[in-house]
């Protein structure tokens, strides 16, 4: 493939974003979510359904920076989801006991004992996501500079810049440490499988095949490698604008002990974070959509650490990704079609060949056999009586 083909800019655009799952790909279209997994008999499994956000345009929730944070909420939902789901196409069960909890859970709730499980799944992921990449940073950072409290805390901006900046780099040494996991690295496979399917279709240049999706960049610049690098950057401009505001207002006062001070930090970061998720999207949103060097410097760090979450994917990995693209996108698979109709022409010639061969040995069996020699009595020559 030439250098041009692999740099042009997209020419068509397309609504479906994914995510790499166990030996699989989710692609999310505006319509439904599908999925393919190649089980390890070889086979393709997939499924497919109805999903509609609730961030429609012209609704309150497909407000600006709302939908981001309605996005945001959809995508834990789903995520888990998915991952569980493409056990379930692998082969794998997951039907155990449900514990005593559980089931309290789901009386008292008068919900499904899965969604309760897949509730409560969602709930501990968001708290350790808080506690790693908000309470961790802002408890170092406290014990770096001190009491918080407004009176006594000259560094404030410095306290918040380090902050942000521990943040960060507890993200990208999070993203180092899982990609050193050998299953890991196999689903940053399926990552570059979804993002090369996507990028293929989006150049609109060559025809969605593995061989060709696979010339493709494995970077997306709508990847949630970038959203979460966003996040984390504009937590750090955001955050220390709120602390500035609230060193001004004098808050937290100079008697309060230095316990208080610090949940009363965490407490208003927590309810700063739709705000920032809702941000971040739209800041995703914009640099997607646009090519010139201000939106390439937005994008810059996190298409760099598309490099960690992202790995080659192989031949077979693409056909898993194309096959949920196809039926995110709701049309038809050209390799999927070509695959039945050889499977359909295999079938036949077998057919044939089976007919053919029954008919021969049905030929053979019915040939009359070679007579056998008929004996006659010599009539008596001269001279015998």
């Amino acid at each position: 493939m030439s250098k041009e083909k692999t740099k042009a800019p997209a020419i068509r655009r397309c609504s479906v974003g994914g995510q790499a799952v166990m030996e699989g790909v989710m692609m999310k279209s505006d319509v439904g979510i599908a999925m393919a997994v190649r089980r390890p008999d070889g086979s393709i499994v997939k499924s497919y359904e109805k999903f509609v956000s609730k961030a429609q345009k012209g609704t309150f929730w497909g407000l600006p920076v709302i939908r981001g944070v309605v996005a945001f909420v959809e995508s834990l939902k789903t995520g888990m989801g998915t991952t569980t789901k493409s056990a379930e196409l692998l082969g794998e069960s997951f039907q155990e006991e449900p514990s005593k909890f559980e089931k309290w859970l789901a009386d008292k709730l008068h919900i499904d004992i899965m969604s309760a499980v897949m509730g409560v799944a969602i709930v501990l992921g968001v708290a350790l996501a808080v506690g790693l990449f908000m309470f961790l940073p802002q408890l170092i950072s406290s014990l770096i500079f001190g009491k918080a409290a407004a009176g006594e805390d000259a560094n404030y901006v410095w306290r918040s810049l380090v902050e942000g900046g521990l943040r960060l780099a507890i993200y990208i040494g999070y993203l180092f440490l899982v990609s050193a996991i050998k299953d890991i690295r196999r689903v940053f496979m399926y990552h570059g499988a979804e993002h090369k399917t996507i990028a293929c279709y989006e150049a609109g240049v060559d025809e969605l095949t593995p061989e060709n999706a696979k010339k493709y960049t494995r970077l997306h610049p709508r990847c949630g490698t970038n959203y979460l690098f966003l996040v984390m950057a504009i937590s750090i401009i955001t955050l220390t604008v709120v602390d500035i505001v609230m060193h001004a207002l004098g808050f937290p006062p100079a008697d309060m002990g230095r316990v208080p001070a610090f949940l009363i930090r965490f407490g208003v970061r927590i309810l700063f974070l739709p705000i920032i998720a809702g941000l971040s999207y739209e800041v995703l949103r914009g640099a997607a959509k646009h090519d010139n060097w201000f939106t390439k410097i937005i994008r810059a760090p996190g298409m760099a650490l598309q490099f960690i979450t992202t790995r080659e994917p192989e031949l077979d990995m693409l056909e898993v990704a194309i096959y949920s693209f196809y039926l995110a996108m709701g049309e038809k698979n050209p390799l999927e079609e070509k695959k039945k109709a050889e499977e359909a022409e295999r079938r036949r010639l077998e057919e044939e060949a089976k007919a053919a061969e029954e008919a021969a040995n049905a030929e053979a069996a019915g040939e009359p056999e070679e007579a056998p020699c008929e004996k006659t009595e010599r009539e008596p020559g001269a001279g015998e009586e």
